[in-house]
């Protein structure tokens, strides 16, 4: 038995921590060792525990939190409250799961797979700012071409980054750059009405803004070989695995990998009542007295990662394209008058369960 007590966020400090555990235990012990979640903080130490034969119990500072004020109604929080509370959850029999060396190395592709949301992320907001950019400096360029965010028009931006500099350009050079650009897609009756409609256009001739948008081009470019090695090493680790839930139609490596590294060790949910829990789609539920607020009427909880939402949300749209079985459901909850973000919803549970069963089973898709 021994005091609440402190140790220091380096080695002497986890040794320390060893030998105050053996201290105060005998060999024929079974040893749990608690801590809450605090993300990349505890990382360290969870490896240590892990290296030493002691998976930790990570819990939830939320649940720490709704069990010490299950044990008084005091509004006092300190880290000494905090572990004892953690001490008697431990004893007490509360249905805790042990973190697991697969859980501890799932965190490489998690790091990896949220890496790459931000940068998606922010390379989404500088294409924001290329149309904004494009629609102050050369708006009518937006009707000419499939799309402003193609590799050939950010060539042609790149160097006659307005109206004003297209228009003033010999029409043989401009051709032979938008031609190599376009790998020779557009050829010189393009260039013509490029330049022609930038004769005429109603854009402002503002070098601050055309230095604005060559910058943004450049920055788009470097984040564009970011998120491909990102992915690459993404791919890497996902294909030494092979995981089950690639074989649903609709999932990508990419959303797969966001999906499994955001759950981790599966073996952690009994059911996928859990899961769909952990991932915070499963309704709340309010009761009091006549007042009954769950079933149809009641908001999903959102609690847990948004990550984990977010690539749920996305696979689900992509899987009732692609897999006839998950479309036919869209459908029929569209047909119930449900919200198309509502229906999407209902069909992430459904790929929530399936990804459960493919998972913990280890079998391939099967169509119905």
């Amino acid at each position: 038995m021994t005091d609440v007590f402190t140790i220091a966020n380096h080695r002497d400090g986890f040794e320390t921590l060893l030998q105050r555990i053996h201290s105060c235990t005998r060999p024929s012990d079974i040893i749990k060792v608690g801590l809450e979640a605090t993300g990349h903080y505890s990382y360290n130490i969870l490896g240590f525990l892990l290296e030493e034969g002691m998976p930790p119990y990570l819990i939830n500072p939320l649940h720490t939190n709704l069990y010490r004020k299950s044990l008084s109604l005091r509004q006092t929080k300190t880290d000494r409250i905090d572990a004892r509370t953690i001490a008697t959850m431990l004893m007490s029999g509360v249905d805790l799961k042990s973190y697991t060396d697969t859980a501890y190395h799932n965190e490489e592709l998690k790091s990896l797979t949220r890496y790459r949301f931000d940068k998606v992320r922010e390379r989404a907001k500088l294409k924001t700012s290329i149309s904004r950019l494009v629609n102050i400096l050369f708006p009518e360029l937006e009707t000419l071409v499939p799309s402003l965010h193609m590799a050939s028009v950010y060539t042609i931006l790149s160097e006659f980054p307005g109206a004003k500099q297209i228009a003033e350009t010999h029409l043989t050079h401009f051709k032979t750059v938008l031609s190599d650009a376009s790998k020779g897609r557009y050829d010189r009756e393009k260039a013509v009405e490029i330049r022609e409609a930038a004769r005429r256009s109603i854009g402002s001739a503002m070098p601050a803004k055309s230095l604005e948008l060559r910058h943004t081009i450049r920055l788009i470019r470097e984040l564009d070989k970011e998120i491909a090695e990102i992915e690459a090493a993404i791919k890497a680790i996902i294909d030494e695995t092979a995981p089950p839930i690639l074989t649903i139609p609709g999932i990508s490596y990419r959303m797969g990998a966001m999906i499994l590294a955001e759950i981790g060790d599966f073996s952690r949910f009994d059911s996928p009542d859990k899961l769909l829990a952990y991932a915070g789609l499963s309704p709340s539920t309010y009761q009091s007295g006549n007042l009954n607020a769950s079933g149809a009427y009641a908001h999903m909880e959102k609690r847990g990662s948004r990550y984990l939402r977010y690539a749920l949300f996305n696979a689900a749209r992509y899987v009732c394209v692609w897999e006839p079985s998950f479309a036919a459901y869209l459908a029929k909850k569209r047909a119930e008058a449900k919200h198309y973000n509502v229906a999407l919803s209902h069909a992430a549970k459904k790929l929530v369960r399936l990804i459960f069963a493919l998972q913990t089973s280890g079998r391939a898709f099967q169509p119905a």
